[in-house]
């Protein structure tokens, strides 16, 4: 579905992912692993055409570099940043719809669905989302990319900054996501997890891939753990 092979990534002259190759399949939960600053987002952002890249980056076959963020998108795969990025100024409504990929053709997810899913943002479906907590904007913009219908989601730090009930509500609906056919590269922190949800884990050092294996393996690797994952 997605294959990346020696991927490089450059901010101006600075050179920060090396090679990176890995890809994911239909209907599989990827968690890419690693410390900060080991380029796990701008591989997220190289995906999505947000920073300046070489090497391949194929989609069903077809190449993504030299494409526009938004004819990524329009392909099949949603991005969730981890800055959120909502619409301050627009109701938490106005920002789900803003998502919706066509008026016309009824995707994988309705509006009912996100209510349900979270029910907080049905409660706020009126309010500025600007005025909302980190957490409540961070459920927003998950949602919003969902409403898009991807077919892949890239997924950055999704529990960061919620409370550790909404916790096991994301990592819940993270697997609901696999139940409805949709690929999940999640970029996560807690690494208790993305163990527990994925199917399989890579582990970035360095900008680039240290590790790729199951979780079981991952569990097992003392070395990579300690080298490349715990503090």
């Amino acid at each position: 579905m997605l294959k990346i092979e020696n991927l490089h990534a450059f901010y101006g002259k600075s050179h920060v992912l090396h090679g990176v190759h890995f890809d994911v399949s239909a209907g599989e939960i990827v968690s890419l692993l690693g410390r900060n600053g080991s380029g796990r987002s701008t591989t997220a952002k190289a995906i999505m055409g947000l920073v300046d890249c070489e090497g391949s980056l194929l989609w069903r076959g077809q190449e993504l570099l030299g494409k526009k963020t938004f004819e990524i998108a329009h392909l099949g795969l949603g991005y969730v940043p981890e800055s959120r990025d909502i619409f301050p100024n627009l109701t938490v409504e106005q920002n789900l719809y803003l998502g919706q990929k066509s008026a016309r053709k009824a995707g994988r997810w309705s509006l009912d669905d996100m209510y349900q899913m979270f029910p907080r943002l049905k409660e706020r479906q009126s309010m500025l989302a600007g005025v909302m907590s980190g957490g409540e904007q961070q459920m927003l913009t998950l949602c919003r990319s969902l409403m898009g219908d991807p077919d892949l989601i890239i997924i950055d730090e999704p529990t960061e900054g919620l409370a550790p009930k909404i916790v096991e509500l994301v990592a819940h609906y993270l697997k609901e996501l696999k139940k409805r056919g949709i690929s999940v590269l999640l970029i996560e922190q807690k690494l208790t997890i993305a163990m527990d949800i994925s199917d399989r884990c890579l582990v970035m050092g360095h900008g680039s891939i240290v590790f790729s294996g199951t979780p079981d393996e991952l569990r097992k690797d003392s070395y990579t753990r300690k080298e490349w994952l715990e503090v």
